[in-house]
């Protein structure tokens, strides 16, 4: 079988280290992936440019794509794809609002009354953000509606001081029309624990993956921007330290009652569907939706898949998904990027990476924004690469994925504490107050 993954990042690489030893494994990519394309055929064009992609996939009769980063799902790329022939592991372009459409998303839970919402307003106009903040007694979230990368959120009581700057927020998105769209969306701040399930789907069934944790502050003891992920960590048994098999459950029954709800709003939704939770006082209450794996959360699953995932490809394109099977492991994921990331001057310097040492560890490598050159793997200005390790326990992952991270030389950075018993018991016990409460 044929199998074309389209994107550049960790992402992408964890998806085509996951089919390399049973597909004939393609890859369409903006950059250079030092990392994919060690096992890739592949080809280097802009993945948002869809009837190009398209074309490629046509001239090596790819039988199926998968798509990994959004923007190309926003463009309609498996609407291109498709009608090209070539069957798709990614929603449409009109299943993709679930991410692509925050608005979209919060009022297809209003009208088939899933549970798991949140109190929320969508503006097109700051007279009315400043009308609604005026009589708002809880903090807020402000979002564009659409895509900025997972950069485009802030919180009041952590980006935002209070709700007048909020407020000044709001006119900067709409004003920009940030996301595409000279709307936001205002939510109730909900205070709890993220997590993150991510599911495959085959249109009708979904077959959900162990529960992850991302760190999305740039720095140590969860401070500094919002970014789109500094690392992460899954829990043997597919729960985490926090998280009961009850609330995992009711998570995967909100994203079962979602799935549904495309297929009736707009088409059904095959490909991979990441629900981002708040688990509250209440249970679990819903962020937000991608249409796609998370990144940095596909590199704690991916690497623990049991069933091949080149047969999971199959059964999403055929509509037979059943039960997908994983090694019952932890897993710890680690982001290096440049020093000083997210506001960074290191973009362009080479780094260097003793790929044999950190796999003599027994962790892996998966390389994201960077581009290999004659001269060696050059940074950019964002994240550079993911280390990822298993073990038995979060703590045993977590000291293999640290100890490999010394194999990656330049001026680079990573969170030290992302998975370990500190941080993680720090999570546990917050999680504990807020139910005695």
């Amino acid at each position: 079988m044929k199998v074309l993954v389209v994107g550049t990042g960790a992402r992408e690489h964890a998806i085509a280290d996951a089919l390399k030893d049973d597909v004939e494994l393609y890859s369409y990519m903006s950059k250079k992936n030092p990392g994919i394309s060690k096992i890739a055929e592949f080809s280097q064009g802009d993945e948002g440019e869809v009837e190009k992609v398209a074309e490629y996939a046509k001239e090596q009769d790819i039988d199926i794509a998968f798509i990994g980063p959004e923007a190309p799902l926003g463009k309609g790329i498996v609407d291109e794809l498709e009608k090209n022939g070539i069957k798709c592991v990614g929603p449409t372009q009109s299943a993709a609002r679930i991410e692509t459409d925050k608005s979209f998303m919060r009022k297809l839970f209003e009208d088939y009354n899933i549970e798991g919402s949140l109190v929320y307003k969508v503006f097109d106009n700051t007279e009315d953000v400043n009308a609604f903040l005026d009589d708002f007694e809880r903090d807020v979230v402000v979002k564009p509606v659409g895509l900025t990368g997972g950069k485009g959120v802030k919180i009041v009581g952590d980006h935002l001081k209070d709700n007048e700057e909020a407020k000044e927020y709001s006119k900067e998105v709409i004003d920009n029309t940030m996301g595409g769209f000279a709307q936001v969306i205002i939510e109730e701040r909900l205070i709890g624990e993220e997590f993150t399930i991510q599911a495959f789907c085959d249109g009708t069934h979904l077959a959900p993956m162990p529960a992850a944790q991302d760190h999305p502050h740039a720095f140590e003891g969860d401070k500094g921007a919002i970014t789109g992920g500094m690392g992460s960590y899954s829990d043997k048994g597919g729960l985490l330290p926090f998280l009961s098999q009850e609330d995992y459950d009711k998570a995967v029954k909100i994203m079962e009652e979602t799935l549904k709800a495309i297929a009736e709003e707009a088409e059904p939704y095959k490909g991979i569907l990441y629900g981002q939770f708040m688990l509250t006082a209440d249970g679990p209450r819903l962020i937000e939706y991608n249409a796609r794996f998370g990144d940095p959360e596909a590199m704690n699953v991916l690497p623990l898949l049991k069933t091949p995932l080149s047969e999971v490809c199959q059964a999403i394109v055929d509509e037979t998904l059943d039960t997908v099977e994983f090694e019952d492991k932890a897993s710890v994921c680690k982001y290096i990027v440049p020093d000083g990331y997210p506001e960074t001057q290191y973009a362009g310097e080479i780094i260097d990476v003793d790929e044999e040492a950190i796999e003599e560890l027994g962790a892996k490598v998966f390389y994201a924004a960077v581009s290999e050159e004659d001269d060696g793997i050059h940074l950019s200005g964002s994240r550079a690469l993911g280390i990822v390790a298993s073990g038995d326990t979060i703590e045993e992952a977590e000291k293999i994925a640290e100890k490999a991270c010394e194999f990656v030389k330049g001026n680079v950075y990573h969170r030290k504490d992302v998975g370990t018993s500190e941080l993680v018991e720090k999570r546990v016990k917050h999680m504990e107050e807020i139910l005695e409460n």
